[in-house]
């Protein structure tokens, strides 16, 4: 057991210490650009569909989507499923659940600007995993990223009770994210980026059909929001989630993260020129403020 412990802290490391590839960037970019705008298409979803329905529709057509693919049902051993299906509760089922019901509360700019400081969240996990302080160049990145997160939210919680619940929603889901991608990292590594995100999407559709079959009662069917939906589905649940599972093994969570920080410019982008919103300047700069405390802990030598 200390000889698997030792080569798989030796592998983590050799990755977050390797340089990054032409590959690598593109992984890099690919994510972000697709999550960012999730939350414009969710926003669009909502227009017919209830909260309820959606993220149940978008892991079905995401786990659909990665089945096309023969490597994702390559055979991984039994010992692997306690991880794997964590990663479908903490990556896919909960903060995927969270996002439509954040979105009845606060606009998709702001939950797309939060998201921007998932790289702090997952930096903060690894933290408590490792039970020892980061470097200092680290300490000073989550405190400007941390800074900036309240930047953001502030705006939103002056608004009143159901802007602060949205809110909540969304830090509660970035929370999960960091220990969801600390999770992803070892994972990928072992058996594959197609082969986990396939079991844990299997694992969050089954969690999420209860929810799904009464929710669809409370939902109108129109083409619009449906063609949304599979576009969180097949890019937003399959590709962008099997993107970053695949860098999280190649260089590391924490660098693999930072992925996230196109989110927020265009999350903020699609929903101002696009469906008009209002977003306070204080919270723009919260948003620019966590970007660069999330650039300052990519740039630290040493990863937690």
């Amino acid at each position: 057991m200390v000889t698997v412990n030792n080569t798989n802290v030796a592998r983590r490391v050799a990755s977050e210490a390797a340089t990054l590839q032409p590959v690598d960037w593109l992984l890099l970019a690919v994510p972000g650009v697709i999550w960012g705008s999730s939350f414009y298409f969710i926003a669009i979803a909502l227009d017919s569909f209830s909260p309820g329905l959606i993220t149940p529709l978008r892991v079905l057509i995401g786990f659909l989507t990665l089945s096309a693919f023969p490597k994702a049902r390559t055979p991984i051993p039994k010992s692997a499923w306690r991880n794997i299906v964590l990663l479908g509760v903490l990556w896919l089922a909960v903060p995927l659940t969270a996002f439509p019901f954040a979105e009845q509360h606060v606009s998709s700019s702001v939950v797309g600007m939060l998201n921007g400081a998932t790289p702090l969240f997952v930096a903060l996990v690894a933290v408590a995993i490792a039970r020892r302080l980061p470097p200092r160049g680290q300490v000073l990145g989550l405190a400007v990223g941390l800074l900036g997160i309240f930047c953001i939210a502030l705006p939103t919680i002056n608004e009143g009770a159901s802007s602060t619940f949205g809110t909540v929603l969304v830090l509660g889901a970035l929370t999960l994210y960091g220990v969801a991608l600390n999770l992803a990292a070892p994972l990928q590594r072992e058996f594959g980026a197609l082969p986990v995100l396939w079991r844990a999407q299997l694992v969050a559709v089954i969690l999420l059909a209860p929810m799904g079959l009464y929710s669809l009662g409370n939902s109108d069917f129109a083409w619009r929001p449906f063609a949304a939906v599979i576009a969180l589905g097949a890019f937003g649940t399959a590709l962008a989630h099997y993107a970053i599972a695949t860098l999280a093994g190649r260089i590391g969570s924490t660098r693999a993260s930072a992925s996230l920080y196109l989110m927020p410019v265009v999350s903020l982008f699609l929903g101002v020129v696009l469906r008009g919103e209002n977003v306070a300047i204080l919270a723009i700069i919260g948003s620019a403020v966590a970007v660069l405390g999330a650039w300052i802990l990519g740039r630290s030598k040493r990863e937690v």
